[in-house]
């Protein structure tokens, strides 16, 4: 290593080690450092609102890379340090300590927090946000005592969250603004298949109603108040209300935001050599007829890709973001593997049986394949993305029969 000035990465998270690990890998010589503002090694999160509720994922097996990855590839992590202030003119990130780091590349991987709860009784013991790590060792700690919990928040991570407190035989009941569940992430369709499988396994779904607040006795919430009165005992509240991206800092600093970072396909900022990737950032679109021109996703796929795309920026070969966005989603004995970007107005055709429990649902515009979410068929979904990706032609009688070869693309 020469003596040039470092890779600084704010953002111990799935961007912040892929942007580490891309570099790396593609040939990046510098020093690169990693600022992290939890005490915690980089980890996964999809498994806090599942397995680590259910039982079925331990502490060890969270770590992103093992300590071994970071000392072999010289990255440095500086872990419980918080980055406060940069300045792009003069290339510097201060930290919470005072202690500052020059840059050549400033990469920001800063990830999202939870939206903020404010009605009365937020602050009773037993209520609690999932995002870190700390949250759900709380949560599940708190499970094993709770008999009826509340998720306030009826997106994925809140159904998750049911879902699993329901298998440790926890009564709960989910609570959702919007007229139906998964208004933001999900069509008509596919949200109502979820709602009618969360009913079947036990769950309590109140859609359309809000919370006016919550309730406690000697300090331990123990009902939750709905905006027509109607109170429903609880001993746990979970919060599942949305995420925020974490860009003020970027902001402080004269940055482009809009709902996040504003970024092209590489990851490229409106300040020089500050790239972001992640929760955090609102990434271009490859043009398509109907498609939004950007989109922030909260999602590892997303971040791995964006990360890459950063990391190759960097090193002289930049190969853009154009990977189809994907998702996953465990709930009960379901795996909901969803890809592409449906839009209203697309054709919907079924494949398989819903009733069965194992399907798959395509989306077609102008006889083009642009999405699928398939449950419990991950073959489906694999070929799916590659297909999706390819532009594939079909019809939706093909699409339909089950006994027709998704390999043999093109419609005639």
């Amino acid at each position: 290593m020469t003596n040039a000035k470092p890779l600084v990465i704010v953002g111990a998270s799935y961007a912040g080690v892929q942007i580490a690990a891309s570099a790396r890998e593609l040939g990046f010589a510098e020093r690169i450092v990693i600022v992290g503002e939890e005490v915690h090694a980089p980890y996964q999160r999809p498994p806090l609102s599942k397995g680590m509720l259910t039982g079925k994922t331990t502490i060890d097996q969270l770590p992103l890379r093992g300590p071994d990855f970071f000392e072999q590839n010289e990255i440095e992590l500086l872990l419980g340090r918080r980055a406060e202030v940069m300045d792009v003119g003069g290339r510097t990130v201060r930290l919470d300590d005072g202690a500052t780091l020059e840059y050549s590349w400033l990469a920001l991987a800063t990830g999202a927090r939870c939206r903020s709860f404010t009605l009365p009784g937020s602050k009773l013991e037993g209520v609690f946000n999932l995002r870190t790590l700390d949250d759900a060792l709380r949560v599940a700690d708190a499970a094993d005592r709770a008999q009826r919990a509340c998720v306030i928040g009826g997106g994925f991570i809140g159904l998750e969250v049911a879902s699993a407190l329901h298998s440790r035989g926890v009564d709960v009941t989910v609570i959702e603004a919007q007229p139906r569940l998964l208004m933001r992430s999900l069509p008509t369709r596919m949200a109502a298949y979820v709602e009618h499988a969360h009913r079947l396994r036990g769950t309590d779904l109140l859609t359309g109603r809000g919370v006016r607040a919550l309730h406690g006795e000697q300090g331990r919430v123990a009902s939750v108040e709905l905006d027509d009165g109607m109170r429903i005992d609880c001993d746990l509240v979970v919060l599942g209300i949305g995420v925020q991206p974490n860009a003020e800092m970027a902001q402080q600093a004269g940055i482009a935001i809009d709902n996040g970072i504003v970024v092209d396909m590489l990851g490229r900022t409106s300040a020089p050599h500050v790239l972001a990737a992640g929760d955090v950032a609102n990434m271009a679109l490859p043009a398509a007829p109907g498609a939004p021109a950007r989109m922030r996703f909260e999602s590892i796929q997303a971040a791995n890709d964006g990360a890459k795309a950063a990391a190759s920026l960097m090193v002289g070969c930049a190969q853009p973001c154009v990977a189809v966005p994907w998702f996953w989603s465990d709930q009960f004995n379901l795996k909901f593997q969803m890809a592409g970007l449906p839009l209203p107005g697309d054709d919907v055709v079924l494949r398989g049986d819903m009733a069965t429990d194992r399907f798959s649902v395509f989306y077609l515009r102008d006889g083009t394949l642009v999405a699928a979410h398939s449950v419990n068929k991950p073959s489906e979904h694999m070929q799916s993305r590659k297909l999706i990706g390819a532009r594939a032609q079909f019809t939706a009688y093909q699409l339909a029969d089950e006994s027709f070869d998704l390999k043999k693309s093109g419609a005639h």
